[in-house]
């Protein structure tokens, strides 16, 4: 049976059906139908296999798809939103850095372990969310403590001779009697109260306090470091944990302080273990790898020999995990037999049948995406919530000044743009993107000297801007 999380993961999924899954998927990308409804329904069957009878549920497979079209058309953000839309562990790799061993290259199972990392990383998130008020309570106790120490300990009531040591009283030199410990408690309380609603209204965030840090020794930093070798950094991650841990004491200021002690208090109160234990079944359960540039290893048929050899080596080592393998990793072992694999590649120069027979039956589901249109370029740039509109409109927008596009303005990028992509290499839309960067340079070079005057992009300015740019063969492939 499922842990807590996972079922709670896949109750999220009860309530989207492959339409809402689509509708979903419409607010980020535009156009690409075909794509949005296999991947939609290859979601859904993941809840659905779970409501199935356990006798048969290990035998359903999931639908693997392969997206076949040309760079920037949608491909790697479909599978992404798809992911983050269903709350499971993701990742993209590329299929090109995968090699047969023997050859120069990472080994396939790496993926596996970068997805089992990904899910940790999102059930420890999970579980900071859940403790994040008790941790940030303990986190104000401990700032506090370390801005205004606790007064001295009172002596224990056996060395006052049994003696209850808040009615203890001390004559002063001029002979009054007083409660000292007890006034002294009072001013403290008093003190911290007001030092609590000053750190709360941020006030003292630049002063500075001394807490202690865990120092990892410097041959482990080398051995983890980025690029080293996979095995020597998962060897050196269980070497750390098995050497004493060295602490060495920091000034930093509050705000510094906070984010230490943060996640020091983090590793209290959550157990490894279970996030351990979740995040492997959440991979094993949930997981979609997208594995991207399948074109680049898919060899022509009758060649033999050449680059071949090590394309056909690939396709053979993806071929166990793709059809269901265990894969060790530092936190134990993972099936792959129900993670989902989105495959995608632009398949200008082989075909999807140029791939080995076996790796084929393991992708049962192609889909062909369009190139997008000059339509496609005016809804990209107004329809999705992200739209580069809005994201430049928000740019600029922090340095005081409105942006806005006319309906002109638009449709004039967008011919621009899709008229180098007929007579260049075709980008998709990503070439909105050198497009938006040529024409607004000069803006976001100004601001904020030029003032806060508001901007409007209508079709006179984007042809003054960019038509001779765009008519001239020799700039044009540098600039857009």
């Amino acid at each position: 049976m499922p842990s807590t999380r996972t079922e709670q993961a896949l109750a999220r999924l009860a309530d989207l059906s492959p339409r809402k899954i689509v509708a979903e998927l419409d607010r980020y990308i535009v156009g690409q139908d075909e794509a949005k409804k296999s991947v939609a329904i290859a979601l859904r069957n993941r809840w659905r296999r779970q409501r199935t009878p356990e006798g048969i549920r290990e035998e359903i497979a999931p639908n693997n798809i392969i997206l076949i079209g040309p760079t920037g058309v949608g491909k790697t953000e479909i599978a992404r939103r798809l992911a983050k839309l269903a709350g499971a562990p993701f990742i993209k790799v590329e299929a090109s850095k995968f090699t047969e061993v023997g050859y120069v290259g990472r080994d396939v199972e790496g993926m596996v372990r970068d997805l089992v990392d990904s899910a940790i990383d999102m059930m420890r998130t999970e579980r900071e969310q859940d403790v994040e008020d008790l941790a940030n309570d303990r986190v104000d106790e401990r700032l506090l403590d370390l801005l205004l120490p606790p007064p001295p300990q009172e002596p224990a009531p056996s060395a006052l001779g049994g003696a209850d040591p808040q009615r203890v009283f001390v004559a002063t030199p001029e002979g009054s009697v007083s409660q000292d410990q007890e006034i002294a408690r009072e001013r403290h309380k008093r003190t911290r109260d007001k030092l609590r609603q000053l750190l709360k209204d941020g006030q003292l965030d630049q002063r500075e306090v001394e807490v202690e840090v865990t120092q990892s020794p410097p041959m482990m930093d080398a051995m983890g470091q980025q690029g080293a070798p996979e095995g020597m950094t998962n060897f050196a991650e269980m070497l750390s944990e098995l050497l004493p841990k060295k602490t060495r004491k920091r000034t930093v200021p509050v705000v510094e302080a906070r984010r230490i002690l943060l996640d020091q208090e983090f590793d209290k109160l959550i157990n490894l273990d279970d996030v351990v234990g979740d995040a492997l079944e959440r991979v094993e359960t949930l997981g979609i790898i997208f594995l991207d540039e399948i074109d680049k290893i898919a060899g022509q048929k009758g060649d033999f020999g050449g680059p071949d050899v090590s394309r056909e080596g690939v396709q053979r080592d993806l071929l166990p995990i793709v059809e269901g393998s265990n894969v060790q990793t530092k936190y134990g072992m993972v099936k792959t037999d129900h993670v989902l694999f989105i495959a995608a590649g632009a398949f200008h120069v082989s075909k999807p049948s140029d791939l080995i027979p076996e790796l084929q039956g393991r992708f049962p589901i192609r889909v062909e995406l369009k190139s997008l249109t000059e339509a496609d370029f005016v809804r990209i740039m107004t329809e999705p919530e992200n739209a580069l509109t809005k994201q430049y409109a928000a740019l600029v927008e922090a340095e005081g000044t409105a942006l806005s596009f006319t309906d002109d303005g638009i449709a004039e990028i967008a011919r621009i743009a899709a008229r180098v992509n007929s007579r260049m290499e075709n980008i998709g839309a990503r070439r909105l993107h050198t497009v938006m960067t040529t024409l607004l340079e000069e803006l976001l070079y100004e601001l904020p000297e030029r003032g806060t005057a508001p901007e409007v992009v209508d079709g006179a300015a984007v042809r003054a801007r960019l038509s001779a740019i765009a008519d001239d063969e020799d700039l044009r492939k540098y600039i857009l």
